[in-house]
């Protein structure tokens, strides 16, 4: 069955193609890693990949030429734009899945773009002092000077 008109004079039969949607976070990050293995978005948003911000890679690549500073923020890549820090967090709210109590949680939270740039510096200070008692090294994606360890 086609879906009709798309914005353009053509018919695409059968289903969309699922568009990827990357999140980037330090898996070595407990409290980062928990967070990301729990959000779950809307399928009919697309399939959210996983990526370990500790592993080199295009996507990497692409973060450090934009000037994000993967220590200080999540990046999340939906249709070719990435998004940073409160942004991302937001953005994944908004994707959210209604079902579990924890996405329920998440979109209510940071599904306000206020409140997620409110309280998105207070989570990375708690995380930055949790990798610091964990003697975590910084990823430096940037190759900032003096900046081995949080």
């Amino acid at each position: 069955m086609p879906y009709g008109n798309l914005g353009a004079t053509e018919y695409h039969p059968g289903p969309l193609p699922m568009q990827t949607i990357y999140l980037v976070y330090d898996t070595e990050c407990p409290a980062c890693d928990q967070y990301c293995r729990l959000v779950r978005i809307r399928e009919s948003a697309g399939e959210l990949v996983l990526v370990d911000a500790r592993a080199p890679g295009p996507l990497m690549d692409e973060i450090t030429a934009a000037g994000l500073d993967i220590d200080q923020g999540m990046v999340l890549k939906l249709d070719h734009q990435l998004y940073y820090g409160a942004d991302a967090i937001h953005m994944l709210a908004l994707l959210g899945s209604p079902s579990g109590l924890f996405n329920r949680f998440n979109r209510r939270l940071f599904g306000s773009r206020h409140l997620s740039r409110v309280l998105y510096p207070l989570l990375r200070a708690c995380r930055n002092l949790l990798l610091k008692i964990l003697r975590k090294t910084r990823i430096n994606n940037l190759d900032l000077k003096e900046r081995e360890r949080f």
